[in-house]
């Protein structure tokens, strides 16, 4: 018990830090008061929310949470103390103005009074928006024949059509027009061009509108020209696909010292052996020579050399011709033709990733999970992506020869294609991934061996930049179990447990549904995303049952082997709120639920749900609750239990702390549940009237080295309630044998 009373003080140090109210107050100046808060009231209401209002505010009040660690060991916090100052509350004003004025409210009032107290000041503003101008009529004034009637045609998606007035709907829509224009030649194109007047003199809060295309020049940007706009083909393509800006830099010679080679309508420039096929260069672009320049195009070129993964960089560049440099043009070109340039910058290769998570509980249980991957983003000169993956589990007590080991390994191929044909414009935007894997695990504890055989060949794309498609037709598990401790199956009472643990042939197919609301490896802002899958597997070979034999039990037979039949779908919600770049707020919601049917009594073991551990309820082990109010099942040695439903939610407070270490104050509620009523195992079934009853909650908190490359992460979780005493945890028994638990993991347990 030393050490859990080791672990105990270091924890309530950290939350007694964590939560200390060290003010802030003692470090403000005699005479100035802390910026405590701003409080926003619109009126009369309109489409306006105040917190809108708040990120146009000049300064911040500090955040009351975990104020005291911040300011007991950082200076530099202290020095940056939000001290109400006045004129930042006019600039503030000025800036609430702009906004409401840009948004298409002129004429606003915006009323200001502060409260000091305490040596703090709470600074509100009452915001009346002014009136509004609804757009009666829009006319276009283009000098351009050709461009007149390509927006005249385009009006349908006018931004404009009984609108209110506003700058920023203007911009919007200017910006719409030049991007349109942009995709049908007009290369030179761009919104400065475009510029309008509003007409609301004499007019019952009506507006009408005239935009001017006017043709930029250097004498007088905005003189109208009567000189028609010109639209641009694409006349030559070159790719570099080894580019070193650094070499290009410092070598005068870089460019005419490369080799070049021609495939088909591409001039491929490159240095040493060429790392990819000029077939797979030419399969990504989406430029054509001869036609016209097409901006659509060019964003499309580079999303699909950019999903290749491959390159660190990719930069496409166009100029007019005829150009200077013969090494990008020859002999004479027409007017408005253009010249591109597709510079690729290659990164690693190869590379290794590891991960590692562990826990330990009050039980003196120890859990340690490590994983190696090594990849090649190249191998076969195709942009085929191989990962070879290692992982192990191990769970051990000291001084106990009760062990349970699992080890795997696993090999993926991607290749940047569909292997099997299909129209290459359903990809225009992004680069297809298919998926061929096979994997090996082997599992050993006190009860049996099990191994565990699978692969699977499947599909990847992306539509847009919010959606990501997976789709895997054939997934394939062949499970077998050796070894069987002779005890083991006389003590499972629970027909479920049985079917569960028996040798069987998984064929089926699953696919996934991705979505966010931004796809950057770090978000800046606040942020969502959701991902529901589903696995279907037995049903093709149901088709065949007539020509199949029965075992004892009436399941039909593959090889020897009962076939499994069932239906498994996940949805996985995540928000994470990000009101300060120090201060995040990221909040899970998970379901799940199985379904067997037809062939089988009970899904297979692996596809069956567990919670607890580092990425799941931190206060148990995992695979240590439920399922229901059931207690811990004694027959295995190592905690094991597993159910058909989960459901799970998750609150995570990660404040940014000093230096690199971050903080986090956590609680996790969920449980798993059986979907039958076995007897004697009634207290785990799934069961809407109640099943609210079993939900287990641990809270906790954390620390976490944040290294940039990777994440550290120490958690500490304490049961609050436990759904097999079916009640909240006093004070008293906190810290408890079988209260709380110590999980280490790499990287955060939800993004």
């Amino acid at each position: 018990m030393r050490f859990s009373r080791l672990i105990y003080i270091a924890f309530a140090c950290m939350a007694l830090t964590l939560l200390g109210s060290c003010s802030a107050t003692r470090y403000v100046p005699e005479g100035e008061y802390l910026l405590k808060k701003y409080k926003i009231k619109v009126a009369p209401q309109k489409d306006i929310p105040p917190a809108a209002l708040l990120s146009y505010v000049r300064q911040r009040p500090n955040a009351p949470v975990l104020l005291g660690w911040r300011f007991l060991f950082s200076k530099e916090a202290r020095e940056s103390l939000a001290i109400f100052d006045a004129d930042a509350l006019e600039s503030s004003k000025a800036n609430i103005d702009r906004h409401l004025t840009s948004q298409g409210y002129y004429n606003n009032a915006i009323r200001d009074s502060v409260v000091l107290k305490n040596r703090k000041a709470i600074v509100h503003l009452d915001v009346q928006p002014g009136r509004q101008y609804l757009i009666s009529s829009v006319d276009y004034v283009i000098p351009d024949s050709s461009m007149r009637s390509f927006i005249w045609a385009d009006t349908i998606h006018s931004l404009l059509r009984n609108a209110v007035l506003s700058e920023a709907l203007l911009e919007q829509e200017s910006s719409r027009m030049a991007n349109y224009l942009r995709r049908l030649g007009y290369y030179n194109f761009n919104k400065s061009h475009i510029s309008s007047v509003a007409d609301t003199l004499n007019k019952e809060q009506r507006a009408e509108l005239t935009i001017y295309f006017r043709e930029a020049n250097r004498e007088d940007e905005i003189a109208l020209s009567t000189a028609p706009q010109q639209r641009f083909k694409i006349e030559s393509i070159k790719v570099f696909p080894d580019w070193s800006a650094e070499t290009a830099f410092l070598d005068s010679n870089y460019l005419r010292n490369m080799d070049s080679l021609r495939y088909k309508e591409l001039t491929i420039f490159h240095t040493g052996p060429l790392k990819l096929r000029p077939r797979v260069i030419n399969r990504v672009n989406r430029l054509i020579p001869g036609a016209y320049y097409n901006e659509q195009s060019v964003i499309n070129t580079y999303n699909r050399f950019s999903a290749l993964r491959l390159f660190n960089g990719v930069t496409l560049e166009f100029d007019a011709l005829p150009a200077t440099d013969s090494l990008f043009a020859s002999g004479s070109v027409p007017d408005g033709a253009l010249a591109c340039r597709i510079r690729l910058s290659p990164s690693k290769p190869q590379g290794y990733k590891l991960h590692v998570e562990g826990s330990s509980n009050s039980s003196g249980l120890i859990g340690v999970s490590p994983a190696l991957s090594y990849f090649h983003k190249n191998v076969f000169r195709g942009g085929e992506w191989l990962t070879l993956s290692f992982m192990g589990n191990f769970q051990f007590k000291w001084n106990n020869p009760v062990t349970s080991t699992e080890l795997g390994t696993s090999a993926t191929l991607s290749f940047p294609t569909f292997l099997f044909p299909l129209p290459q414009s359903w990809f225009n935007i992004n680069t297809p991934q298919t998926d061929v894997g096979v994997s090996y695990s082997y599992q050993q504890r006190p009860e049996f061996t099990r191994n565990l055989l699978s692969s699977n060949f499947g599909y990847n794309w992306r539509g847009g930049e919010r959606f990501y498609y997976r789709f895997h037709p054939v997934q394939l598990n062949i499970v077998r179990l050796y070894h069987v401790d002779s005890t083991f199956y006389k003590s499972l009472d629970d027909p479920f447990l049985i079917n569960s643990y028996q040798n069987h042939f998984d064929l089926g197919s699953s696919f996934t549904f991705y979505y966010t609301t931004d796809n950057t490896p770090s978000p800046a802002k606040s942020y969502f995303y959701g991902r529901w899958t589903t696995d279907l597997s037995g049903n093709a070979l149901s088709m065949f049952n007539k020509s199949l034999t029965r075992d004892s039990t009436g399941s039909r037979l593959l090889w020897g082997t009962a076939y499994s039949q069932y239906c498994k779908t996940e949805v996985n919600a995540v928000y994470t709120w990000k009101p300060q770049p120090a201060h995040n707020l990221a909040m899970r919601v998970y379901g799940g639920i199985g379904v067997a049917y037809g062939n089988s009594k009970a899904m297979p073991f692996e596809k069956l749900f567990y919670a607890g551990g580092a990425n799941s309820l931190r206060a148990w082990q995992a695979r240590a609750v439920g399922p229901g109010f059931m207690p811990l099942d004694t027959t295995f040695s190592i905690p094991n239990q597993t159910g058909d439903v989960k459901l799970e939610a998750n609150l995570e407070y990660r404040p940014k702390l000093f230096w690199k270490l971050e903080g986090a104050l956590f609680i996790d509620a969920g449980n798993i549940w059986t979907l039958r009523q076995d007897l004697g195992r009634e207290a785990g079934a799934f069961r809407f009237k109640d099943f609210h009853k079993s939900i287990a909650v641990a809270g906790g908190i954390g620390i976490r080295l944040n290294l940039d490359f990777v994440l550290l992460r120490l958690d500490m979780g304490l049961a609050l309630r436990d759904p097999h005493l079916r009640q909240w945890l006093p004070a008293s028994h906190w810290f408890k044998p079988n209260t709380y638990a110590i999980q280490f993991g790499v990287g955060y347990p939800f993004l």
